[in-house]
């Protein structure tokens, strides 16, 4: 017989409750199609029926030998060392965790996900206790940044977090630091920009009160091109933006009415290249609107928030870190890697968002950059 029929045999001696007959069976089909990965997870799950959790155990791990990331099958291994008191159970789950596949899964394995997430976290809990101990000496003299990077080794250990690398669209210049959030202590200027919040707040109401106030779409592209992620923002008014500097240039009929904060602009490290940059502009984000995970278009700059008018509760995620904006709390951060925001509250939220030239570029570097993107532009891009 082939294997077909030593299952459709087996079903049939399991029917009617003969287990050992119906695995005497199953043996003999996973000898006709010793590469089929479904018949050793039958085989296992008739064993572990039975009551042999070991010989179930070796039939999963065979299956596992011929698909290593088949969820069913880690997941059913996990659980097997779990009644077996095995002491790498926890770590199982773990792996079975980590290739749980998108989109919904069967209901039937949604008890057995719930034990493994309990279970993994137990676990996780414990390591990190571990880990904490092992580098309390080191972070007792570490500086902040240095316990935030600590943290994070730790985190990205336990996979709670993952590493984001930067992944420009368009200018990718090699050797640049990334970091999703960079250390306040890299920009000193950021106190000065902190305290003009209340100005800078006070300007952007004249300028949203004015009528030549220029409330444009903050996404505008062609419908033909391929811009998928922002098919649902563009050209809305759920994300809009009153530029002061935009594409290098200054938008005098709201520039004109916030003098305060165009003098701030020409203290800081803008980029300056023709018809690409600086840029500046207040963001206004709608009421219960979210804005898609995205990149930026250059790694050669950075992007600076200064939270102006924030209700409690809108966050902002770059990579693996997600943080609340908070009134008056400057962020810089890498726009070339994974970011995404959301305001979930029933009020606007506005931010001022300005570009700076990344720190670890020379300046003879800058001039390189500036001239290239300069010339690719055509001086109608953004940088």
């Amino acid at each position: 017989m082939d294997a077909a029929a030593f299952v459709a045999e087996a079903d049939r001696a399991a029917a009617v409750g003969n287990l050992r007959e119906a695995e005497r069976l199953l043996l003999q089909a996973v000898d006709a199609a010793p590469g089929d990965c479904l018949l050793y997870l039958k085989l296992g799950g008739l064993q572990r029926a039975s009551g042999q959790p070991d010989s179930a155990l070796q039939s999963v791990q065979r299956a596992l030998s011929i698909e290593p990331r088949d969820f069913t099958a880690l997941l059913m291994q996990a659980s097997l060392l779990e009644q077996l008191g095995r002491p790498d159970a926890a770590q199982a789950w773990s792996h079975a965790l980590a290739q749980r596949p998108e989109g919904d899964l069967p209901a039937h394995l949604a008890t057995v996900i719930a034990q493994a997430e309990s279970r993994v976290e137990e676990w996780n809990k414990a390591r990190e206790a571990r880990m904490a101990e092992a580098t309390a000496k080191a972070e007792s003299q570490a500086t902040p940044d240095e316990i935030h990077k600590i943290r994070r080794f730790r985190n990205n250990r336990l996979r709670r977090t993952r590493p984001f690398h930067s992944e420009p669209t368009d200018f990718q210049y090699p050797g640049l630091r990334e970091r999703e959030f960079h250390p306040r202590s890299l920009f000193p200027w950021l106190e000065d920009l902190e305290a003009a919040t209340e100005t800078m707040t006070s300007e952007l109401r004249t300028v949203m009160e004015a009528e030549r106030a220029e409330l444009v779409p903050y996404v505008q592209y062609d419908d033909h091109l391929p811009m998928d992620q922002w098919r649902p923002l563009n050209r809305s008014l759920d994300w809009t933006a009153i530029h002061l500097l935009q594409n290098g240039i200054p938008v005098e009929a709201n520039a004109c009415h916030c003098p305060s904060t165009m003098a701030l602009m020409k203290r800081l490290p803008q980029p300056e290249i023709p018809g690409s940059a600086p840029n500046a502009m207040f963001s206004l984000l709608a009421p219960n609107t979210r804005i898609p995970p995205h990149v930026g278009v250059s790694n050669a700059r950075l992007v600076c928030h200064l939270p102006l008018i924030v209700p409690e509760g809108c966050w902002f995620r770059v990579g693996a870190e997600t943080r609340f904006w908070k009134a008056g709390e400057a962020l810089v951060f890498d726009d070339t890697i994974e970011h995404e925001a959301m305001n979930p509250t029933d009020e606007l939220r506005v931010v001022f968002i300005f570009d700076v030239w990344h720190y670890d570029l020379s300046a003879i570097e800058r001039e390189a950059v500036a001239a290239l993107i300069g010339m690719e532009t055509g001086g109608g891009g953004g940088l």
